[in-house]
């Protein structure tokens, strides 16, 4: 594991300013970051902007220097680098194609295509609040992105059933306070009172109750929808190591209200209890393509919080689960 600096060469704010990454994880990075006094707002997605007044320091500190294209190249095959696609500034766009593909808006329909961007441009702003940093426009892409995947898999091809769930990936949450159950039961509400009238073919109570699934990520055996989206909201934990422990970097700041060591304890109670289910995915494409891997992500995790948050420790644990 090692950190690396490019040269001061990026003009910015009447400087310049240098790139610092690492190699192996965010976690390290961050952690770097922090005995060099770096301030939080430094950090962007998978590096520091460094101002040149702080390079000297950064490189005494242990940073190694390399050239921009070398940092690059080091960043790409770390598996830390956050791809373009992923970036706020490409999301909007994105997701915007993706809405106007369910069709509940077009031609003849003027009432319901305005409704249907009203409702687009709302689901946005919601998933672009700034106190996000998980729960953001980039989990709502990966939930969607995963339920193609799990669909073209197990070869679902039903367009209401699919675009129920899909409606349900957008909505389940749009309401995020931090307040688990609360947030999950006011996203649902939040469907039930924007879904009307938007096309005769979507049933938003059906929806409303897929987003309430994803409260505790368990839905009843013959609950194939419910299956099929919570499957999809929990693919962050079968991502490749410095994938998944930039997600465990983003719920920590999501929780950033929370003392580290409870914490740890209702961290270790989430992990203990997923891996407690046996299988811990709903559905046959997801126990085949992600099952593996996840088991592997949460007991290295769970291993790294140690003696941190032991059963019985503390006080109630928060809930912080993925999705």
């Amino acid at each position: 594991m090692a950190l690396y600096i490019d040269p001061p060469a990026w003009p910015a704010h009447g400087t310049l300013f240098s790139h610092l990454v690492s190699d192996a994880s965010v976690e390290e990075l961050q952690a770097f970051a922090e005995r060099a006094g770096l301030p939080p707002r430094a950090f962007d997605r998978d590096h520091y902007d460094v101002p040149e007044r702080r390079y000297a320091q950064l490189v005494a500190l242990g940073a190694i220097p390399v050239s921009g294209r070398e940092l690059a190249r080091r960043l790409i095959r770390s598996g830390v680098r956050v791809p373009a696609r992923q970036r706020d500034e490409k999301l909007d766009g994105v997701l915007r194609r993706r809405w106007d593909a369910l069709g509940l808006g077009g031609p003849g329909r003027d009432r319901s295509a305005h409704r249907s961007v009203a409702v687009r441009d709302e689901l946005l702003r919601r998933w672009s609040e700034p106190h996000r940093h998980y729960h953001g426009r980039s989990h709502l892409l990966a939930v969607l992105t995963a339920l193609d995947t799990l669909a073209a898999a197990d070869g679902t091809t039903d367009r209401t059933f699919l675009l129920h769930v899909r409606l349900a990936a957008w909505f389940h949450d749009a309401v995020y306070d931090g307040v688990p159950g609360q947030d999950e039961e006011a996203s649902a509400a939040l469907a039930v009172s924007r879904l009307p009238g938007l096309s005769p073919a979507v049933d938003a109570a059906e929806v409303a109750r897929l987003v309430r699934t994803t409260a505790r990520h368990a839905p009843a055996a013959d609950d194939a929808a419910g299956r099929l989206l919570c499957d999809a909201d929990l693919e962050v934990l079968a991502r490749p190591w410095a994938e998944y422990q930039r997600y465990t970097a983003q719920v920590r700041r999501d929780y950033a209200h929370v003392a580290d060591p409870d914490f740890a304890v209702g961290r270790a109670a989430v992990l203990r209890g997923l891996l407690g289910r046996d299988p811990l995915f709903g559905t046959a494409a997801g126990r085949r393509l992600w099952e593996s891997a996840a088991r592997t992500n949460l007991l290295r995790e769970l291993a790294a919080l140690g003696s941190a948050g032991p059963e019985g420790t503390a006080g109630p644990p928060p809930e912080t689960t993925p999705g």
